[in-house]
Parts: structure tokens; sequence; C-alpha cells
């Protein structure tokens, strides 16, 4: 899939963020999309770039984005916060898309797709977790060795291998202390539009399970989770990828005729 070249959206302090709009072409066809990405992910992936040709085959407005940090982003990975992506998010959310939207939430972009829906609640026409991750920032600490922790508490940095790149994950003090400020677990959120939840049981980074904690905390009537046993964190399989655009559209279409 060929990518072109993004647009821009300038924050307060400078920072670029780049983003890719493209507006809906069918009449009545119903809400909008929006993307939110994973931790050390951009708007390149797999998913993001398949949401977007489905809503375009469809005709619906779809937005995808980068956090500050990365993609073709400013700043710099490690200047980034939970807060500070969350803030991306909302700033693309106010200024970039108009009405209703649904909220796809992949990885840690679950955890801002909460945030999004907790600051905005008025905009949002529905929420689509993928192997969503929210206040991850508490377990991964809880998981580190001592060793680690005392790198982190010392050197205030450090470099995790990663399973899925060359490139390790990069772990700050600040981004655990401040995601401590942003958590979503700890108190329920109210929903007063549908909600579906997509995991892989095999997944080994977020605990199949945390998705039925945050079903605990959701007050609404009409929230879905699908588990499937075989699907792994990332869920960009075929079968995976099938599944999500079907979620979506289907999510799109309900809301519509209600």
């Amino acid at each position: 899939m060929i990518d072109t070249k993004p647009s821009f959206l300038t924050r307060e302090d400078g920072t670029r963020i780049a983003f890719h709009h493209t507006p809906g072409t069918g009449p009545g066809t119903g809400p909008s999309v929006i993307f939110c990405g994973g931790f050390m992910s951009d708007m390149t992936g797999t998913k993001a770039q398949a949401l977007e040709a489905a809503c375009k085959a469809s005709g619906r407005t779809y937005t995808r984005f980068d956090y500050r940090g990365h993609g073709q982003s400013g700043a710099s990975f490690e200047s980034g916060t939970i807060g500070l992506w969350a803030d991306d998010a909302l700033a693309v959310l106010d200024q970039v898309t108009t009405g209703p939207q649904i909220i796809v939430g992949s990885s840690m972009g679950g955890w801002i797709m909460l945030l999004l829906a907790r600051a905005r609640p008025e905009r949002i026409a529905g929420l689509v977790g993928v192997a969503p991750a929210p206040d991850f920032v508490v377990r991964m600490w809880d998981d580190f060795s001592d060793e680690i922790k005392a790198t982190l508490q010392r050197d205030g940095i450090y470099r995790a291998p990663s399973e899925y790149d060359d490139e390790p994950y990069t772990i700050t003090m600040n981004l655990i202390e401040e995601g401590r400020q942003q958590l979503v677990l700890q108190e329920n959120l109210a929903v007063s539009y549908p909600v579906r939840i997509l995991h892989g049981m095999a997944d080994p980074d977020v605990p199949w399970r945390q998705s039925l904690e945050i079903v605990d905390r959701l007050q609404g009537d009409d929230i879905v989770v699908t588990f499937t046993k075989s699907g792994d964190h990332r869920l960009s399989e075929p079968d995976d990828i099938a599944r999500l655009i079907y979620t979506v559209e289907t999510l799109a279409h309900t809301i519509q005729d209600r």
C-alpha cells in the first residue's frame, strides 16, 4: 500500500503531529473513524492502513496519526509520556475531525482511547479496543526485575529488547511516573455508546483477562468482547484484520441505524 505525504498539526509547544485525514464520500455513512496506534508503533502499520482502505471503500471519513516521537511526527520518543500522547490525540480529535467518532485503539492506543472517552464523551459514537493496554505502566513496573528498576531509578531510562523489531523499547522513568497519573482502571467510566473489544488469548504482552477488567469498569449496556484463542498481541494476521474491519463497519452501521 503506497502511503502519501501526511498533513501536520502544530501543537502549542511547536511539535508537529503528522496525520492523514480521508473525508467521507458516501452520504449517510454514519460516524467517522479515528485510529490510535500503540507504543512505538505508527500510522503506517497494517491495522491503520487496512482500516483506511475499508473506510475509503465504504465512503466513511477516517483519520490516522502519529503521536509525538512516533513515525513522522516531531520530538523525540524519549520525551513522550502517556499524558502528552493523549493530548496529541485530543488535538487531532478537536482540530482535525468533526462529528461523532468511533475511536479504534490498539494496545497503548486502547489507553489513549479511554482517556479520549473520558475527556470528550460528547464526541464518542463508539469504541473498538484491539488488545487494549490501559494502565500498562503499572504492570510493566511490577514485572521489572530489581536490576531494571535500579537502572531506571539511576539513569532514568532503560532500553528493553523488542520481540517485534530490531529497535529496543525505550522506557523512561518519566513515562512510568507520569503514566501513574493517567490511570483509567481505578474508577468506573459511564459509556452511553457501544464498545467492542478484540483480544488474542495467546497475547504474550497484555493478558486477555485485562479486557474483562476493562469491561468491569465500563458502565454501559452494549459492550461485547471477542476472544481469539490463537491470537497474538498484534492481531495483524489476515483473519484478524478481516475481523477488525467487520467489527468497525458493523458497529458503524449499528450506530447509524439507531
